[in-house]
C-alpha cells in the first residue's frame, strides 16, 4: 500500500465510487460479502487498492496545503517539481487556531511581532508521497486564498 487505507467514513461517502471500482474488478455485491466473509485478506487488498487509488487522484489534483499551531502558520504551494513554503511565526500571545488570533493575524500581517520566511525546494521524492507526508503531519488541502494572500503581501 502506497498511502493509507481510506478511514470508515471516507469508504462510506465513496461508496458509490467504490461499488463502480468493484465492478470494474468484476466483482458484484454478492460476490464482495462472499469476499468479506470467506476472505478477508483479498477484500483488504481490494480496499487498499482503491484507497491508493482515491489518494493518488486527491493528491495529483492538490496545488495547496496549509498546517496550523498556535502560533504560526505553514503555507504551501505544491507545483509539478518543486513546492513552496511561507512560513508565518506570530510572537504575541495569541492563538493562531482560534479565531480571534488568526482574525488578528489577517488584520495585522505587516505588525512587527509577525515574521514571515518564504523558501522553495525541489521534491526530494515522490510529489504525491511528499504532499501525503504533509497531510499526515496535519496539514490540510486548501483552495490557496491565505497562501496568495501572504504571497502577494510579501511581493515575490
Amino acid at each position: 500500500m502506497k498511502y493509507r487505507s481510506l478511514t470508515k467514513e471516507q469508504f462510506e461517502a465513496l461508496h458509490e465510487e467504490f461499488a463502480l471500482f468493484l465492478a470494474s474488478q468484476k466483482i458484484d455485491a454478492k460476490e464482495w460479502k462472499a469476499l468479506k466473509e470467506e476472505k478477508p485478506t483479498v477484500a483488504d487488498e481490494e480496499m487498499a487498492i482503491f484507497s491508493d487509488l482515491v489518494w493518488e487522484d486527491v493528491l495529483s489534483k492538490t496545488t495547496y496545503v496549509e498546517h496550523f499551531s498556535k502560533q504560526s502558520v505553514n503555507f504551501f504551494k505544491c507545483e509539478e517539481t518543486q513546492i513552496h513554503r511561507i512560513f508565518v511565526k506570530v510572537h504575541k500571545d495569541i492563538d493562531l487556531l482560534e479565531q480571534e488570533g488568526f482574525e488578528w493575524l489577517l488584520q495585522h500581517p505587516t505588525d512587527e511581532s509577525v515574521e514571515l520566511y518564504t523558501g522553495t525546494k525541489a521534491y526530494t521524492g515522490e510529489r504525491n508521497l511528499e504532499i501525503f507526508d504533509l497531510i499526515e503531519k496535519g496539514a490540510a488541502i486548501s483552495k490557496g486564498e491565505l497562501y496568495d494572500y501572504f504571497h502577494q503581501l510579501i511581493g515575490c
